[in-house]
């Protein structure tokens, strides 16, 4: 999946490039896109009392973005087990195709009181929807 978004200036810093925590903001914009985009929405897991917490974040930066540039953020699942869940960016620069990050993050699915469940039994609907998703 693509998700792609325009760099505003209050997403620079004093260099005139994006300052490097702002990439992980940009991150969860495109999870949380591809979550909507597979039909499962962040606001209806929290609904449904479940959760995606963070559990690791790994950037390389490659390449600076600046302000007006337009990103796109390429995600796949590398790994999904029906509890955790690794998923793998790369974010270049629309107009030059120059790389400009390369991510991952790790995420386990808790219950509200942040206790990991599998999917597969909470939600298997969901679970199937991941799994296809996972595949490629």
């Amino acid at each position: 999946m693509i998700f792609e978004r325009k760099i505003n200036y209050y997403e620079t810093d004093g260099m005139r490039v994006v300052h490097h925590s702002n990439y992980i903001r940009f991150l969860e914009e495109a999870r949380c896109d591809m979550l909507e985009k597979m039909g499962v929405s962040y606001k209806t897991i929290e609904q449904e009392g479940l959760m995606i917490p963070v559990l690791e974040v790994q950037c390389e930066y490659k390449h600076p973005a600046r302000f007006e540039d337009t990103i796109q953020i390429a995600l796949k699942f590398k790994e999904f087990t029906g509890v955790k869940m690794t998923i793998a960016y790369e974010i270049t620069n629309k107009e030059d195709g120059k790389l400009v990050v390369k991510a991952e993050t790790k995420h386990c699915f808790t219950n509200a009181q942040l206790r990991p469940v599998h999917l597969k039994k909470v939600k298997p609907e969901w679970y199937e929807i991941f799994m296809e998703y996972s595949k490629g």
